[in-house]
């Protein structure tokens, strides 16, 4: 579904990514980890085309869109979501799960203005379909309700209905645990499989390592922007490599 060949992203004064490269199977999901500063929100930025890499190749189902911009590779069925919750919070519920719905829509302004035949129903398919992302998430009671009113745990939630109702074929989650409590994270790793159940490949990046071990069928570990390690969870967490740089620093916290 995804693949990185030698992406590299330099900032004045700064190399970011170093030659980073690796695969995301089609349906599996995917964990980055590494320190903080390691790069790895830079490689999310850089694959949703935020960024454009200094040098290397980014492959998206068979196509390369290394050179497309951000409205393009989200056209193309990548979804993200962000370390802080990005959302609407004056709006309802539904109102910011129907934003991800917004690439969906063939209706132009005037027709829309107007309420003509053709916009009123492609309203209704687009209130249905993210209804059905909200009911996934367990949030289609509270689709009425402001954004702001809804506890972290359904915020986070929530952020990734909206991302989940642009129909993804790839869905990017940046910290999705975070200010989440244990039986948050633990229901939001059921959330995650239900969602690659729905035909959805999955990336992500996260602190929690009990999370990730327990979630991902493989991880990529980044330190200062260089990929030190790939394979599975029990190779991770046997890795001198990642001890040291990531895990053995943990613990000597």
């Amino acid at each position: 579904m995804l693949e990185l060949q030698g992406i590299c992203k330099m900032f004045t004064g700064l190399t970011a990514l170093m030659d980073v490269s690796f695969r995301v199977q089609e349906g599996a999901i995917k964990g980055l980890i590494g320190p903080n500063g390691a790069g790895k929100t830079t490689l999310f930025n850089t694959v949703t085309g935020v960024y454009r890499p200094t040098r290397g190749s980014i492959i998206f189902a068979g196509r390369d869109i290394t050179s497309l911009d951000q409205a393009q590779i989200a056209l193309l069925g990548v979804s993200r979501t962000f370390q802080q919750a990005r959302l609407f919070r004056s709006l309802t519920v539904m109102e910011n799960a129907l934003l991800g719905r917004h690439s969906h829509g063939a209706s132009e302004f005037f027709s829309c203005g107007l309420r003509f035949p053709q916009a009123k129903r492609e309203e209704r398919a687009m209130r249905e379909k993210a209804l059905y992302y909200l009911d996934l998430l367990g949030l289609a009671d509270k689709k009425d309700r402001v954004a702001a009113k809804l506890p972290m745990g359904e915020q986070r939630w929530l952020e990734v209905a909206r991302a989940l109702a642009a129909e993804p074929k790839l869905l990017l989650l940046d910290e999705p645990t975070a200010g989440l409590n244990e039986r948050e994270t633990d229901d939001f790793r059921d959330l995650l499989f239900g969602i690659r159940g729905e035909g959805i490949t999955i990336l992500v990046i996260e602190h929690h390592m009990k999370f990730i071990m327990e979630t991902c069928d493989e991880i990529v570990v980044l330190n200062f922007g260089v990929k030190i390690a790939e394979g599975s969870p029990k190779e991770i967490q046997s890795s001198p490599a990642v001890i040291e740089a990531y895990l053995g620093a943990e613990e000597r916290e």
